[in-house]
């Protein structure tokens, strides 16, 4: 495959990823000001915790069930038929597995209904009280969210393979309006909240059945649940079921060791949650947005011998733009990690404290931020090459050691060193799936990656150092909401500017071209 392939290839995943980020930008600024009424109407304390505890549970099935199959297992399997022009075979496979996803999602959320209290004190066996109380409720009432949101995923991942990105992607930001709605309409107490999850799982689903009808799907149930297919699927979902369930089981193993209160302080769960949402934002536009742009090029790349090279430039493609992005914004959110959590979410029922603990956990999550987005790209070169095993053993030994250093720092650094804990096993993971996929793809030219890796780490020390003496300027406006406003939005603005310009003296293509499309639109006006 030539270079002009190649460059064309990188074009269309730039631009799905930019649908993807836009959306998921619009999606995460809804989650904060969820995040936010939530912090305001209930801090750090009895029904955050509850919420945050309950909402895990279906996000866990989800990733297992319905995310998870669809990007690892279900698109590379539907990609493959769609390039070689086989599309009633392509809507045949996706009606059966339709079928399935309806009855085991069934059959888990009445289980999860009647299991409830077990569950609870599985993941949080610290909670008793009304704490514990609380969040059982909430769980029971939010259960069946979890056979919606695996369906609308399952959509999602229909629609990626035929490349429609868009209204999946815009899809989620109904879940975050629906809870900020009704948790508004409700005030205190769960009612908002449970009512607000189940409607937005309905309106995620709804959105994407007019798409998927447009596109040639019709559901029929009577062609039961076998299909050629259904065996190469599953040889690839298996170990992607244990990689997602490793994942899931780091976020908690979170909850666990924050729910020891006498160790850890009150209201840990709350703060790592709020913190944590923080950590995702950048992740879920940039990160997963590419991730999930890359993995239906890359799979069919994957198909061909002679399309290796377009391959391993493709995957250096996603990476390179990873660390671009991501690097800054973990440096970025570990200075200015006190001033976001008291300008985000100060106020109400989220005092000092509240500020305190979220601020720590935040200051620590930050250092595994590239991290974290670098293992998205990385799991996605495994994925397109069906190698879902590799991920799955080296998140299994993240998790062994995400629990061994919790163990270890939560005396000393309480909520902080869980946090921490995360980072560093999630920096342990992506050292680890780099180095064994450079071997399986043959040699990718770390060297130049890492010459690449420390030119924008070089950049965003100069951006840190901006950005905290930016936070020393003293504002007199008259006005608190324009000071506080300011407080955050000018360390943010100086630094940015700071890092591009760095990147431009540094030769960084990725800040060139930016820089050349800020100066053609500056001359167009």
């Amino acid at each position: 495959m030539n270079k002009s392939v190649s460059v064309s290839s990188n074009r269309d995943i730039a631009q799905s990823a930019g649908v993807i980020g836009a959306a998921t930008l619009v999606s995460r600024v809804l989650g904060f000001v969820r995040d936010i009424v939530i912090a305001r109407l209930f801090g750090v304390y009895v029904y955050a915790q509850a919420f945050v505890v309950a909402f895990k549970l279906p996000n866990l099935f989800r990733d297992l069930i319905g995310e998870g199959a669809a990007n690892a297992a279900i698109v590379p399997v539907m990609s493959e038929y769609l390039a070689r022009g086989k599309k009633e075979e392509f809507w045949h496979l996706a009606n059966v597995l339709m079928n399935l996803l309806l009855v085991v999602l069934s059959l888990i959320a009445l289980a999860g209904i009647f299991l409830s209290p077990v569950l609870v004190r599985l993941i949080a066996p610290g909670f008793s009280g009304d704490t514990l109380a609380a969040t059982v409720r909430l769980t029971r009432i939010i259960f069946p969210y979890i056979l919606l949101i695996g369906l609308a995923a399952y959509s999602t991942g229909i629609l990626n393979s035929l490349r429609h990105f868009s209204v999946p992607a815009f899809a989620p930001c109904l879940l975050n309006i629906s809870i900020i709605v009704c948790a508004l309409i409700w005030g205190e107490g769960i009612r908002g909240l449970a009512t607000g999850v189940l409607a937005g799982g309905v309106l995620q689903l709804a959105v994407q059945v007019p798409v998927l009808y447009a596109k040639g799907f019709r559901f029929r149930f009577a062609l039961g649940f076998t299909h050629p297919a259904i065996a190469g699927i599953g040889r690839l979902l298996t170990p992607r079921l244990f990689s997602s369930a490793i994942y899931q089981l780091n976020n908690f193993v979170d909850s666990i060791f924050g729910s020891l209160a006498f160790i850890v302080g009150e209201g840990a769960v709350a703060a790592l949650y709020f913190s944590y949402r923080l950590i995702q934002f950048p992740i879920g536009i940039f990160g997963a947005s590419l991730s999930q742009a890359m993995l239906p090029e890359l799979s069919q790349q994957a198909l061909e011998p002679a399309g290796r090279s377009s391959f391993k430039s493709t995957f250096l493609f996603g990476l390179r733009s990873v660390f671009f992005v991501m690097v800054p914004s973990s440096v970025g959110l570990m200075v200015l990690s006190r001033a976001i959590i008291e300008n985000l979410f100060g106020g109400g029922r989220f005092n000092a404290y509240s500020v305190d603990i979220t601020a720590g956990c935040l200051f620590y999550y930050g250092i595994g931020l590239a991290a974290y987005a670098g293992i998205k790209v990385l799991h996605t070169g495994f994925f397109a090459l069906k190698d879902t095993a590799t991920p799955a053993y080296i998140s299994g030994l993240g998790l062994v050691l995400n629990v061994f250093l919790n163990a270890i720092f939560m005396y000393r650094m309480k909520a902080s060193g869980l946090a921490l804990a995360t980072s560093v096993s999630g920096m342990a993971c992506f050292s680890f799936l780099l180095y064994l996929i450079d071997k399986k793809a043959g040699g990718l030219g770390l060297a130049a990656l890492a010459k690449f890796f420390l030119k924008i780490l070089l950049a965003s020390s100069l951006m840190a150092a901006v950005c905290f003496y930016a936070l020393r300027i003293r504002y007199c406006t008259g006005c608190p909401v324009t000071e506080r406003i300011l407080r955050l939005v000018v360390p943010i603005a100086l630094g940015a500017a700071a890092y591009l310009g760095a990147c431009v003296m540094l030769r960084i293509e990725q800040a060139r071209a930016l820089w050349r499309l800020l100066a053609r639109r500056k001359n167009a006006v």
